[in-house]
């Protein structure tokens, strides 16, 4: 895509002008809206750490996708979310769930405005994945869009054994957060600070559990005695948020290229009208 005749080096859709906008986004068009978070990760980590994930994970993705060929372009990314699990900790900013709903619909609204086909929600909290697979349907419901929710932070076991002792509570603040920020911006983490917070006493449950368990609780990070941490952070390292940055851009520039090819409508086959014959006459009707 060209914008105002010279090439387009950046695809961060605000960084474009309205015209070029309208005269090249079409139903191929990918819009991806990061979502992250302002909000309390513990005393070692940055209240913008979600933010941080949505924002340069979406990214470094959406660039790389693009590079591949795809009609795919980056919104601003979204950081003041539903947060209010944290909201017991001075610092962390957050929409309640009706105001997050709604905006996430209205930024439906506007996308499907420009002319683009799919809108895919690129997401850094834990917090908003419910709503948004509510707001998912909704928009696709009132605007037509193809819609779509994927993780920026994909895990995959720390090489050294980073994560191995979190019982598989490292949800919050974690080795692999603390890790992806010390790859990231390592100013910004101060790791003589960091502990190992994982509540022991509900590893041992097996329907009840954070993610993927049958059975789901609500849950506020004051919780469980720790400092609103649920992980390991003491364990973390710059070369496991590496090899986290590696695998969770790969797995997302995947993710976009089978948006690009998914379609839920079932496409039959069209069905050919007989033609008439060669030497048939159209008979006229008769005139009453």
């Amino acid at each position: 895509m060209s914008a105002g005749g010279g090439t387009v080096r950046s695809r961060r859709l605000a960084e474009l002008s309205g015209p070029a906008v309208a005269a090249g986004f079409g139903p191929d068009t990918i819009v991806v809206q990061p979502t992250g978070a302002v909000e309390h990760h513990g005393p070692h980590l940055p209240l913008l750490t979600d933010h941080l994930l949505a924002e340069h994970i979406g990214g470094a993705a959406v660039e790389q996708a693009a590079a591949e060929g795809l009609d795919v372009w980056q919104l601003p990314t979204l950081s003041f979310t539903k947060s209010d699990e944290h909201s017991w900790a001075p610092g962390t900013v957050w929409l309640d769930s009706d105001t997050m709903f709604d905006t996430a619909v209205q930024i439906g609204r506007a996308v499907a405005l420009t002319g683009a086909g799919t809108l895919v929600f690129a997401n850094g909290h834990g917090g908003n994945v419910a709503l948004l697979q509510v707001a998912l349907r909704e928009i696709r419901k009132r605007y037509g869009l193809k819609t779509f929710l994927m993780p920026t932070l994909a895990r995959v076991p720390g090489p050294d054994g980073e994560d191995a002792d979190e019982l598989g509570l490292g949800i919050h603040g974690g080795a692999a957060e603390t890790s992806m920020i010390l790859h990231l911006r390592p100013d910004l983490v101060d790791m003589s600070l960091a502990e190992r917070w994982v509540p022991e006493h509900i590893a041992g449950f097996e329907k009840i559990a954070f993610n993927g368990g049958p059975v789901s609780f609500g849950w506020l990070s004051d919780d469980f005695g720790t400092p609103g941490v649920v992980g390991d952070a003491s364990r973390a390292t710059a070369s496991y948020g590496a090899v986290l940055w590696d695998h969770s851009v790969a797995e997302a520039v995947a993710s976009l290229h089978e948006i690009a090819r998914f379609d839920p409508a079932v496409r039959r086959p069209a069905v050919a009208r007989p033609s008439a014959a060669p030497d048939t006459v159209p008979v006229e009707p008769a005139v009453s």
